[in-house]
Parts: structure tokens; C-alpha cells; sequence
């Protein structure tokens, strides 16, 4: 498809993709709008002046009201934006709701309402056991048959662009646990879903109902210290560790615009219960690219993932667990067999113990106060147009403790 909007060579937010977002101008209200090329695109306005059926879903300050709508309102929305984008007849009229993208400002997209992390990369999940557990074996048994996953803190989720401050907390010392700043902060790159359509508690929701719940993907850092992480992780699993920060692109691409990018995911052997079974092909070709200080250190392929979105969902409500509109589940850090591959800072430098060397001159092993990372993703679209998500960006801030 073309549009008549000016949409430079390359942009992965093209007509095909057409991500959801909270946008507002300087001393407005936030509202919601669509990305294309270089401006957003106010639903607000196109609403307000009958061009787009509107139950006060999008002059809103979150998505949440027009992702509980469901797919009967997402997918004639869709079509109607991009008619209203490619009709040449349409462009006196919708071309004053275009706003340069320079010009607004983005805000949290949608208001979360739980957070659940899951662990579903082998490579990943290989390369943690060996460093947490040397010695024994790297997969615990239960890892191969389900989608591990923990259940985060909603009110630290925060939009792209929050400063993170080093958090305090718990760990390891030479003569017993001590207290203080973490001098092992990562992050960790990783895509989400967000739920829309609720669903009922005591309902599982099977693998072939994720396109009838699930409104889209976005990017996801969930930042990590590893030092506090690995002193209270057993038995439970992360706490402290991970709930000080977890940043999200302000782009919430739609289940639709990826349908170009589904191919087979890993072969699952053994092979999974019933209810983890998915006919459709789920895994996603997407790539992420991993930005410290401005200098690419990582390009981790999400195709390689082995537990799929729809399973994730499957295993989170397997226990009767009710969806609610805002629900973020994370797929966990995507890393690939290849060194460049891997997600996360424990990894690349294997726990701090082989530091990167950045084109700079400077060596990190994890962060220090200061350091910037950007997170960005692409995957192919309709004939070879690229479905950008935006990015995810945060800076370190020092400890306040």
C-alpha cells in the first residue's frame, strides 16, 4: 500500500504498520494517535470531526478504553485509518490532524494493570543456569515443558525515557549479605504484549484465542541487578531485582501488522501438554538491536524463541487466571546462539568477567552512572516494507540512597 502522507524510504512506520500511541501538544491534554512516517496521526480530531467512529475511545489519556473495545472495533478501525491514509479524496480533511512527531510529546501508552515476565529463550535461560549454577545442570527440568515466567510490579512500569536510578538493595559480600547501591546493573531486551479483551476468571484462554485478546507488541527493557538478583532469586524467583524499573517503547504495534513476520518457531522437544499446543506458526521474525552509549553491542533475533507469544498467554490463564485490558506479559530476554546475540549485559560480558570494548575506548562489564541504552526492533512487513516498534531509551541515574 502507498500513502499520500511523506513517509521517508526505510521508516518502519509506514502505512502497513500504523503503531498506537499517547501523544500531546504543548499545553494540551494527551490523546491517542497512530504513527506514519515522521508525524502522528490525532484520532482525537479525526473523531471529533466524523471521520472515525469514536466512543470517547481516543481523546483519552491511555489506550486501555479502546483496547477493551476488542477486535470487532480494532480491525474496522484499522481499515478505516488506512483508507482515510491512501485515499487521495481523504487528504484536505485529514491532513491538519498530522503533527511532526519532533513537535509532541509521547507518553505511557497505556495504563498496565499486572506484569508478568516470562523466561522463554533456551539460549538465554542456558547461559543464566551456567553463570548463577556453574556446575550443575543450566535447564532446570520443568523449563521444556512450560513458559517460566514471575509476576512483576505494574507501578514500575514506566515509558520510554524515565531516568533509572541505580536501585539499592540486598546481596552478596565476602563476610555475609550487605546493603547498598547494585554494582551489577543490566538490562534485559525484550518484546511484550498487551492484552485488550478481558477475559472471565476460572476461563483458560487457549493458544488459538491470543488474535481475540491480545491488541499488540511493544518493546520492553526490563532493567536488572544482577548482584541482588542472584542473592534472592532461590526459591522464589526475582523480587528487588527486577521491580525498581521496567521501561516500554511508546509504540504499541497491532497483532495485524505482524502477520508478514509469523514463521515456525524452534521445533519443542519434548513436545508440550495439549493445552500448550499452537497450530498456527508463532514465532515472529523480529530483530532487535542493542544500543549502549551509541554503539550497537547486540542484534538478538526474536525468531529463535522458544516458547511463542500464544503459549505464554495459554500458561498464564491455564490455572483459570483472569485477563484484564492493560495485562503486560514480556517475552524475557531474547539472546540468540551467537555472542552479539545476547540480550543482556550478564551475558555479553559473562557476569562481568569479559568486558565489552566500545568503539570509545571505554570497557563496561555492566553499567555505570550515565550510560544510556537504546533498544530498537524491526521485522519484515507486507512486500519488504519494515514494521518499525520505535525504540525504548534509558539512562542511569546514581544511587539516592
Amino acid at each position: 500500500m502507498s500513502t499520500w502522507v511523506p513517509v521517508p524510504e526505510g521508516s518502519g512506520f509506514g502505512v502497513n504498520n500504523l503503531p498506537y500511541g499517547v501523544f500531546a501538544q504543548r499545553g494540551e491534554l494527551p490523546r491517542v494517535g497512530v504513527a506514519i512516517g515522521e508525524h502522528v496521526l490525532d484520532l482525537a480530531e479525526l473523531a471529533a470531526s466524523g471521520l472515525l467512529a469514536d466512543r470517547r475511545w481516543f481523546a483519552a489519556g491511555t489506550l486501555n478504553a479502546f483496547m477493551a473495545a476488542g477486535p470487532t472495533v480494532w480491525h474496522p478501525t484499522r481499515d478505516r485509518i488506512i483508507t482515510l491514509l491512501t485515499d487521495m479524496s481523504y487528504r484536505d480533511e485529514v491532513e491538519p490532524a498530522l503533527s511532526p512527531m519532533r513537535d509532541v510529546e509521547l507518553h505511557m501508552p497505556f495504563a498496565v494493570s499486572d506484569y508478568v515476565d516470562f523466561y522463554s529463550s533456551r539460549e538465554h535461560a542456558t547461559n543464566l543456569g551456567r553463570i548463577l549454577r556453574p556446575g550443575t545442570e543450566p535447564l532446570l527440568p520443568n523449563w521444556s515443558h512450560l513458559p517460566v515466567g514471575y509476576h512483576g510490579r505494574a507501578g514500575t512500569v514506566v515509558p520510554s525515557g524515565t531516568p533509572i536510578v541505580r536501585p539499592s538493595g540486598q546481596r552478596r559480600g565476602d563476610s555475609g549479605p550487605v546493603f547498598g547501591p547494585t554494582v551489577k546493573l543490566d538490562i534485559e531486551a525484550e518484546v511484550g504484549f498487551v492484552i485488550g479483551q478481558p477475559s472471565a476468571l476460572a476461563r483458560r484462554v487457549p493458544t488459538s484465542g491470543f488474535r481475540d485478546h491480545v491488541f499488540g507488541f511493544v518493546l520492553v527493557n526490563d532493567w536488572s541487578a544482577r548482584d541482588i538478583q542472584a542473592w534472592e532469586y532461590q526459591p522464589l524467583g526475582p523480587f528487588l531485582s527486577k521491580s525498581f524499573a521496567t521501561s516500554i517503547a511508546p509504540w504499541v504495534v497491532p497483532v495485524a501488522a505482524l502477520d508478514a513476520a509469523h514463521v515456525s518457531p524452534p521445533e519443542q522437544d519434548p513436545r508440550p501438554l495439549p493445552y500448550l499446543r499452537c497450530d498456527e506458526p508463532w514465532g515472529l521474525d523480529l530483530t532487535l538491536e542493542v544500543e549502549l552509549n551509541g554503539h550497537v553491542v547486540s542484534r538478538p533475533p526474536f525468531a529463535g524463541m522458544y516458547w511463542t507469544p500464544p503459549q505464554q498467554l495459554a500458561h498464564a490463564t491455564a490455572n483459570g487466571a483472569a485477563l484484564r485490558t492493560g495485562d503486560l506479559m514480556a517475552s524475557g530476554t531474547v539472546s540468540g546462539p551467537q555472542r552479539e546475540q545476547r540480550g543482556s549485559l550478564i551475558e555479553l560480558t559473562w557476569n562481568g568477567n569479559e568486558p565489552l570494548e566500545l568503539p570509545d575506548g571505554t570497557r563496561r562489564g555492566f553499567l555505570e552512572d550515565g550510560d544510556t541504552v537504546r533498544i530498537t526492533a524491526t521485522a519484515p512487513g507486507p512486500e519488504e516494507t519494515p514494521i518499525g516498534f520505535g525504540d525504548v531509551i534509558g539512562t542511569v541515574y546514581p544511587s539516592q540512597s
